[in-house]
């Protein structure tokens, strides 16, 4: 077995546990045999590094990097890709424009450090330049950006690589998982005479207190919002979720928000782009048919 995950017996259940996409990842599942846990470990292992090898902008020979630094050329990509930016595409026409993939870019203009700092307003004008979706040229399958513009799939990636997780557990005959990478969560439980997961509910402060429980069979669970991570702007605590249309960050947005919906992928854009609907998170999610909740300081 690879010294890159544990695997370990826990009661009647199994766990496997490895690090990935900066997040302690953590996977509880039924098995018949010893082989068909190991089997079935392996295989989450392996699938969700090439994921994260595959998505990330930090490696420096994968279809990202090779988008990023094209100059302005077209670049062909696979069916994988392709479903993941027709998905970025949903995302940004759901959020009318808020929840866009080139708009990581507008990082190098803040540091969410919790000290004081003013932006340079002529660096962040020059690097909204580079932000849009509607400034890329998206016809399937070759995608085209302009130079300098940057696509980034930090939003979306580990909720995908979570349900890619759970929803192969079948195929290595396990009938019960839950996939937990960082608090993004997924549950299959086929036997529903059996009882259901039962997943706390964390509130983001530095104790890590759980506000509440949720038992399920089948679904997925994201959070989005960060409290530790913040800055100050003449006295006013600002969060690090940024507005791609004016390079600041949401104003009066949630420290978090959690959403429970069918996959973790869909609470995931729902958690995101609650957050990004600042004051108006609430009004929002009471539109969505999801249970959530919405923290505030």
């Amino acid at each position: 077995m690879p010294s890159n995950y544990q695997l370990s017996a826990i009661d009647a259940l199994w766990k496997c546990t490895f690090d990935a996409m900066a997040s302690p990842c953590e996977i509880l599942f039924s098995a018949d045999s010893s082989d068909d846990a190991k089997s079935f470990a392996e295989f989450a292992y392996t699938e969700t590094k090439r994921i994260e090898s595959k998505f990330s902008r930090y490696n420096s020979d994968n279809i990202i990097h090779s988008i990023n630094s094209a100059n302005g050329i077209k670049i062909k990509v696979d069916d994988e890709t392709t479903r993941m930016f027709d998905f970025a595409e949903q995302c940004y026409q759901l959020s009318d424009s808020l929840f866009d993939i080139t708009s990581g870019i507008l990082r190098n203009c803040w540091t969410f450090d919790g000290a004081e700092q003013t932006p340079d307003l002529d660096k962040l004008f020059t690097t909204l330049s580079l932000v849009g979706w509607d400034k890329i040229s998206w016809e399937k399958p070759y995608l085209q950006l302009l130079p300098n513009m940057e696509i980034d799939f930090g939003g979306i990636g580990k909720e995908y690589a979570v349900d890619r997780v759970a929803e192969f557990a079948d195929s290595y005959h396990i009938s019960k998982v839950m996939v937990n990478f960082g608090g993004d969560i997924r549950v299959i439980n086929r036997d529903l005479d059996s009882p259901p997961w039962v997943i706390g509910i964390e509130k983001p402060d530095k104790d890590n207190t759980a506000v509440g429980t949720v038992s399920m069979h089948n679904g997925g669970i994201a959070t989005s919002g960060d409290s530790k991570r913040f800055c100050l702007h003449n006295g006013k605590k600002l969060g690090h979720i940024l507005n791609p249309l004016t390079g600041w960050p949401i104003e009066n947005a949630p420290c978090s928000v959690t959403v429970i919906a069918g996959n973790c992928t869909e609470a995931g854009m729902i958690a995101t782009l609650a957050m990004l609907q600042g004051k108006k998170a609430e009004e929002f999610l009471e539109q969505q048919d999801v249970t959530y909740n919405c923290l505030r300081d």
